[in-house]
C-alpha cells in the first residue's frame, strides 16, 4: 500500500468517527487557511532547511549537520499529545 492510499484510508476512517458539524468546521477553517496565502510561505518538498538542532524522542539533541554528514535526511513532525 502506498502513502497516498494510507492517507486516504485515514481520512475515510476519521470522517466516520468525527461528528459532521465538527468536520464542517474543520474543512471550513482549512479552506480559510489555504485562501489566506499561508501556503505560499510553507516549506515544500525539496526545499533546503536552515541548520537546526532539535530534541529526539529520547530528549537527546540531534544536529542536522551531523545527520547530513551521513546522507540525505527525511524530517517528520509528529504533533503528539498537547
Amino acid at each position: 500500500m502506498n502513502l497516498a492510499k494510507k492517507l486516504d484510508d485515514i481520512r475515510d476512517a476519521s470522517s466516520k468517527r468525527i461528528p459532521e458539524e465538527k468536520l464542517t468546521v474543520m474543512h471550513r477553517r482549512t479552506d480559510e487557511l489555504r485562501n489566506s496565502g499561508i501556503m505560499d510561505h510553507v516549506i515544500k518538498p525539496g526545499d533546503q532547511l536552515p541548520p537546526f538542532a532539535l530534541p529526539n524522542q529520547n530528549s537527546e539533541i540531534v544536529n542536522s549537520a551531523d545527520l547530513l554528514s551521513s546522507g540525505a535526511v527525511v524530517l517528520t513532525v509528529f504533533r503528539g499529545h498537547w
